[in-house]
């Protein structure tokens, strides 16, 4: 099969294409390489993915291109079977900033690959949505996708949006679409600025780790491999056409706990800083993933603390390579 993935020299997007890959696929890659953190990283991802197609002898190409380009998306995504969309302006915080940029990438992109899609014999299209969309309100805890979904952030309003207009492409064009709500994905080539990577990065090199806030938050960490058995399942299967999907842990754990059993792991001597919290951030969150099991099988194998053991071996396998673009990001 070929399997089109938009962002896909980014975090999610990359352990994608390298498992498509790896499972004898062929894959084209298109990412706009926009310097959010330090490009090293998806230069790296790319070699990967080079690296690994000729060893399975199957086609990869990649194009350094952007997902508003209409006629691009039109092109590249005619030659696919299935198109797994994560390209997006990531973070929440940046997002308050540039609330319109958002918009622009990740919803009038997202529309860009619906509408060419919807004009192809494509099999599936995979969007990848946030638990950003839910907003964090305690009330609801753990989340399940019959609670509200009120975002609090611009990043968070353009998943919802994007996801929303993927179900409706599907209501309204019969084209077979999924969304996926991601809750806090980590693991091997994670963006820098994410809080485990940075605990780990900065606890390694005699740093405290900093967290923002007083700690209280708590986030369900799902793990990359988890993430990509879900997406995988999706080649095969059309139970959840037309739906939005949550992809956790069914875990979740303070800000401070993770802090605490990260530093007591690597430098115990350190203290814990604390700095002042970031409006957007939602205070907690955590899947209810009923849903994915029912309709994906969905069953991750991978605890928070077993994650983030196997997250810090990795580190320390791909330190040369991998830490320097950490601390300049």
């Amino acid at each position: 099969m070929h399997v089109f993935v938009t962002g896909g020299s980014g975090f999610i997007g990359g352990n994608l294409a390298e498992a498509f890959l790896a499972d004898g696929h062929d894959v084209t890659v298109l990412d706009a390489m926009d310097p959010f953190y330090d490009l090293g990283i998806k230069r790296h991802t790319i070699k990967v993915h080079r690296d690994l197609a000729e060893r399975e002898g199957v086609d990869y190409r990649f194009v350094e291109g952007d997902v508003r380009d209409a006629e691009l998306i039109d092109d590249l995504v005619s030659d696919a079977d299935y198109v797994y969309h994560q390209a997006a302006k990531a973070g929440v915080r940046p997002s308050v900033e540039a609330p319109r940029e958002y918009n622009e990438v990740n919803v009038d992109g997202t529309l860009n690959v619906l509408d060419a899609a919807r004009n192809t014999d494509i099999t599936r299209v995979v969007v990848a949505s946030s638990s950003s969309v839910y907003g964090g309100r305690e009330a609801y805890l753990p989340f399940s996708e019959t609670d509200p979904t009120l975002p609090v952030s611009p990043y968070g309003a353009s998943k919802l949006a994007g996801e929303r207009y993927a179900c409706a492409y599907h209501e309204v064009y019969d084209l077979p679409t999924v969304a996926l709500r991601y809750f806090t994905v980590y693991g091997p080539r994670m963006r820098p600025n994410m809080a485990i990577s940075n605990f780990v990065s900065r606890c390694l090199n005699g740093e405290p780790p900093v967290i923002y806030g007083d700690g209280t938050q708590t986030r369900d960490f799902t793990y990359i491999d988890d993430v990509i058995e879900a997406n995988r399942t999706l080649l095969s299967s059309d139970a959840a056409d037309g739906e939005a999907v949550n992809i956790g842990s069914t875990d979740n754990i303070e800000i401070r706990t993770l802090a605490t059993e990260i530093r007591d792991q690597l430098a115990p001597e350190l203290d814990i800083e604390y700095a002042e919290r970031y409006d957007a951030d939602a205070d907690h969150t955590h899947a209810d993933t009923t849903k994915a099991q029912t309709l994906l099988g969905y069953d991750p194998d991978h605890t928070i603390r077993e994650g983030v053991a196997a997250f810090i071996e990795w580190y320390r396998e791909n330190r040369e390579w991998y830490e320097p673009l950490v601390l300049a990001s």
